[in-house]
């Protein structure tokens, strides 16, 4: 008979982690990233035994359309980050598939640089239809990674749609990429992303697309000039870059740079952080509370029976949400 694997030590994988194992830092996002009920006590203990050495890190989101560049620009943006001593960690979350909950996990052949840069860790992870197409444990990955040394995090989204607010929630700067042409595209922009952009940067602003990237540029700083700024300390500057040819990427991170210090002193920034980590708290009992709904052998055969009454018709849904709540043990 073959051994059964042991579970991992996590005071043993911390260890490892914060003695920059790369090895040890991938099996921890493996645990955490776990459904099983024993890996996810593990896991809980491992983020507790590193939470000291955790929110030292620059996290910034970025997202955009899909083909503006998000790829390109990250890995053109982490290598020059990595030059000048920074260590960066790439959260890329892949777009599942709704029928399979297969995704292709192709960030690193995207990322080729910073795929074999010593100093960058990429790491993909299926959103495997969570809301916004964020991998649910990316804040916990987010801490795995900060432990493990690395001061720069950037999560890359599945691109425009409602994974924005998702991972505004969670990072302290959000970047959003946008194409030239803004003509057509504004029309489409969701009044909601402008107002939650730490940052509109045009990208392929090079050769030919240069001038229509400064169009573009002009028309989203008129957008953004009739809403009310997020802070009283920032106002979302609008810049042309090229992550292609390396253009403008350093003034983008000196922008990035200059918006932590602003907040810092301002205070906010704490302030955020804090706001974010008890936002976590609820949507992790929401997450647990709807799996306690399906799994909990008092609710699980009830509410299938539930479920079909109110599709076909024959049940009101306050009156099964009501019916729910009470086998749950929940005063109604």
């Amino acid at each position: 008979m073959t051994a059964k694997a042991s579970s991992p030590d996590p005071a043993q994988l911390a260890a490892d982690l914060c003695a920059g194992k790369r090895a040890a830092l991938a099996r921890a996002i493996t645990l955490v990233e776990s459904k099983k009920a024993e890996h996810r006590r593990l896991a809980r203990d491992l983020i507790q035994e590193l939470l000291p050495r955790t929110g030292k890190a620059l996290r910034v989101g970025i997202t955009g359309v899909p083909g503006v560049g998000k790829s390109t620009t990250i890995d053109t943006l982490g290598s020059n980050l990595t030059a000048a001593g920074h260590k960066v960690a790439v959260l890329a979350v892949d777009p599942s598939s709704t029928r399979t909950g297969g995704s292709i996990l192709g960030d690193k052949t995207r990322m080729a640089r910073l795929a074999v840069d010593p100093d960058a860790y990429i790491r993909p992870s299926p959103s495997a239809g969570t809301l916004g197409g964020v991998a649910a444990k990316t804040r916990e990955t987010m801490l795995l990674c900060e432990a493990a040394g690395f001061d720069v995090i950037l999560v890359e989204t599945v691109g425009i749609g409602q994974s924005e607010t998702t991972v505004a929630d969670m990072v302290d700067f959000f970047l959003v990429l946008m194409l030239p042409g803004a003509g057509d595209e504004l029309q489409g922009i969701k009044k909601g992303v402008l107002e939650i952009a730490d940052m509109i940067a045009v990208n392929k602003a090079e050769g030919d697309g240069a001038l229509r990237a400064r169009s573009a540029a002009s028309d989203y700083r008129a957008a953004l000039h009739i809403l009310a700024p997020k802070s009283p300390n920032w106002t979302p500057p609008v810049i042309t870059i090229s992550g292609l040819a390396n253009e403008g990427l350093d003034h983008l991170w000196e922008q990035i740079e200059v918006y932590r210090e602003r907040m810092q002193k301002s205070g906010e920034w704490a302030d955020k952080r804090s706001r974010q980590q008890v936002a976590w708290m609820w949507d992790m009992l929401q997450q647990r509370m709807m799996e306690a709904l399906k799994t909990n052998s008092n609710t699980a055969d009830r509410l299938k029976s539930l479920e079909a009454d109110v599709r076909d018709g024959k049940t009101a849904v306050s009156l099964a949400v009501d019916e729910l709540a009470s086998l749950m043990g929940l005063n109604t």
